[in-house]
C-alpha cells in the first residue's frame, strides 16, 4: 500500500521539527508529566470507583444508576 505523499511529507515535517527542537522537548515532557498526573494519579485519588464499593451486582447497579438519572432529570 502506497502511502499519499501529502501524509509522507507531513510526516517528515514533524519528524524534522521535533529532532531540531532544543527548549521544547523539555516543555514536551512537562506536558507529559502533567498529563500523567491528571489521568492516573488524580483518578486514583480523587474519583474512586463508586458502584463497585457500594453495590454487589450489576442489577443494583444499573438501578442505581437509572434512578439517579431519572431524579437529576427531574429536579
Amino acid at each position: 500500500m502506497k502511502i499519499p505523499l501529502f501524509l509522507q511529507k507531513l510526516f517528515s515535517f514533524y519528524r524534522d521539527g521535533f529532532r531540531n527542537m532544543t527548549v521544547g522537548k523539555s516543555l514536551w515532557i512537562l506536558v507529559l508529566i502533567k498529563l500523567f498526573i491528571m489521568f492516573v494519579v488524580l483518578r486514583i485519588f480523587f474519583f474512586p470507583n463508586y458502584l463497585n464499593t457500594n453495590f454487589k451486582d450489576e442489577q443494583s447497579k444499573a438501578n442505581h444508576v437509572r434512578m439517579e438519572l431519572i431524579e437529576k432529570r427531574v429536579q
